[in-house]
């Protein structure tokens, strides 16, 4: 009896600390997990196809105000950082992830806050995508800041905690 109990017990600390090791998948010093997903033309994008670059891996829809709000903040930077040069890598990149259910809606948000960068994905399943749930996303914006080989540097940096951010890695 006593190797039954001990059994179950070694099993379910097994399965918590497995999923205590998900969750330490996406802290500050940790790999960032891979993304791959729909763009908003229908071909496939990965978050290791920005590797080499610092890269703000950003969580947003565009029925959430206070995306929008912080949208023309994410945009400055990018503009600021595009080509600049890193001690954590070569050009600054935003791998946009959409919680929206709309692809209309998804596309204008994109149009009208003038997200020009390439990479935008999203599975249009609004809190049950699978995406914000590989990083525990719960509230957005939320964002993760990836050195260029996908370690993660900062998290929900917005604003001028972004600017100070990129500029402390700009070189």
């Amino acid at each position: 009896m006593k190797q039954i109990i001990l059994s179950v017990l070694i099993l379910i600390t097994g399965i918590e600390t497995g999923m205590a090791q998900e969750k330490i998948g996406v802290n500050i010093g940790n790999k960032a997990p891979e993304l791959i997903g729909n763009s908003v033309d229908g071909t496939i994008q990965k978050l290791s196809d920005t590797r080499g670059k610092l890269v703000l891996l950003d969580f947003w829809a565009a029925w959430c105000m206070p995306c929008r709000i912080e949208n023309p903040n994410v945009v400055k930077a990018f503009n600021n950082y595009k080509d600049k040069k890193f001690t954590n890598g070569d050009g600054f990149m935003v791998f946009s992830v959409s919680l929206d259910r709309s692809e209309s809606a998804w596309k204008k948000g994109i149009a009208d806050d003038k997200l020009i960068w390439q990479f935008h994905i999203s599975d249009l399943q609004y809190w049950d995508s699978k995406h914000a749930a590989i990083y525990g996303v719960r509230s957005i914006p939320a964002n993760f800041l990836l050195d260029e080989n996908g370690i993660i540097l900062g998290k929900n940096l917005r604003g001028r905690a972004l600017e100070a951010a990129l500029a402390k890695y700009a070189e």
